[in-house]
């Protein structure tokens, strides 16, 4: 058993710049800039009223908008977005990339949070 939720979406952006991409988004969402780390390739906004993460990042890839799933397990979470006939692209760190049965690519993150107690959590046993 593990559980997973919805954690937010991410703004993809190839040839932006990051602090004008983060303004833009920031002013067009209402949402204050969280600022970067040094070296960083993303940018996290204030998101924390909805219970999300919203972040710009700097991508090689065609721009897009993509979601997080967070969840206590990501291997477990990945392999029952696989049984939904997603697609395992690429481990990156400590999350997955797939890809949807309709083409979008989506992030299976860890858990930031106890998703015991998080609103929008689901538990997920072994069904698909």
């Amino acid at each position: 058993m593990h559980r997973s939720r919805l954690a937010g979406f991410i703004f993809d952006c190839k040839d932006a710049d990051l602090d004008d991409a983060t303004r833009f988004w920031g002013k067009a969402l209402g949402m204050a800039d969280l600022g970067r780390e040094e070296g960083e390739v993303y940018t996290r906004l204030d998101a924390s009223t909805r219970d999300l993460v919203v972040e710009v990042q700097r991508v090689d890839h065609e721009s897009r908008v993509h979601v997080d799933i967070e969840a206590d397990d990501i291997d477990a979470e990945a392999d029952r977005l696989e049984r939904l006939r997603a697609r395992r692209i690429a481990k990156v760190k400590n999350w997955w990339v797939l890809e949807a049965p309709t083409g979008q690519r989506f992030c299976v993150t860890c858990a930031k949070t106890d998703l015991t107690r998080a609103a929008g959590a689901n538990t997920w046993g072994d069904e698909a």
